[in-house]
């Protein structure tokens, strides 16, 4: 049995008609597992599973919705974003390879322009050019790199991203305060690329919707750097500052196998519960 996780993350995390639309798509052809969306980041995340072709047909289908509900034009958000399906990421969890899920993106991607006259980019395992291999470059070059499937973006949808990686925990530390420079420099010092903690990705941004600041943090191999690694340098840089940390957020799911590398550890969970912890 080959079963494969999708992971796409749209823009819009306020308007609950389009997400419902979106999870109603999605939940007609594979098992859908958890929604998250945040208003600030005006971006939600729908985590769902299943063979290799059924996922495939549910990410079309979302894609679909996202592109007839969600205006980029008007669209306003602090998380970056090209496109209303702005990332769809295809990730192996039994009986498949990352190889063969590379595949199945490149075939999402052609259908995506095809069916939809929405550009991709092929990103992570599924890239077939280097500068396409991290989203981050993606986002920082896509008004002069072009896409690999389509021309022009879509004019309300903008473009789309899809690829194949290994499991990915997105996670958001939130900090007692609103102070956005202290949220942005904390982000810096643990970025792997700017010598930071391997394996992390990070970001500062603001949550008006609360008055606090958030170091938002893609951990692409726990197993490199586990969660209580990231999470004590956070600690450390915010008493240097004299801020607290309110709480940790997960996006999404996470494995039990990532827990357990961090297990006598209290990482301030606000919305950790038994549903969210993936064993399959």
């Amino acid at each position: 049995m080959k079963v494969v996780e999708c992971v796409p993350n749209f823009s819009e995390g306020r308007n609950q008609e389009t997400l419902f639309a979106i999870g109603t798509a999605i939940a007609s052809y594979a098992d859908l597992r958890d929604q998250t969306a945040d208003v600030d980041h005006n971006r939600s995340v729908f985590t769902f599973t299943g063979d290799p072709g059924a996922v495939v047909d549910a990410a079309m289908a979302a894609i679909r919705v996202a592109a007839e509900r969600i205006d980029l034009t008007c669209q306003a958000g602090v998380h970056p974003r090209i496109g209303a399906a702005d990332v769809v990421p295809f990730v192996p969890l039994e009986g498949i390879t990352l190889d063969e899920c590379a595949s199945l993106a490149r075939g999402a991607g052609k259908r995506i322009w095809d069916e939809l006259a929405i550009p991709v980019y092929l990103y992570e395992a599924a890239a077939l050019r280097p500068e396409c291999v991290r989203l981050e470059n993606i986002r920082k070059h896509v008004s002069t790199l072009p896409p690999d499937f389509g021309t022009h973006p879509h004019p309300t949808a903008g473009s789309c991203v899809t690829g194949a990686r290994k499991f990915l925990i997105a996670w958001n530390i939130n900090l007692r305060t609103a102070d956005l420079i202290a949220a942005r420099a904390i982000a810096n010092d643990i970025r792997e690329a700017k010598g930071g903690l391997r394996s992390v990705k990070a970001l500062g941004l603001p949550l008006d919707s609360r008055g606090q600041a958030q170091v938002s943090i893609n951990l692409v191999d726990f197993e490199v750097t586990p969660l209580h690694v990231v999470f004590e340098a956070v600690a450390a840089l915010c008493r240097a500052r004299g801020i607290e940390i309110a709480g940790s957020e997960l996006i999404g799911m996470i494995p039990a196998a990532a827990l357990a590398a961090s297990e006598g550890h209290d990482l301030k969970w606000e919305n950790l519960t038994p549903a969210r912890i993936l064993t399959c």
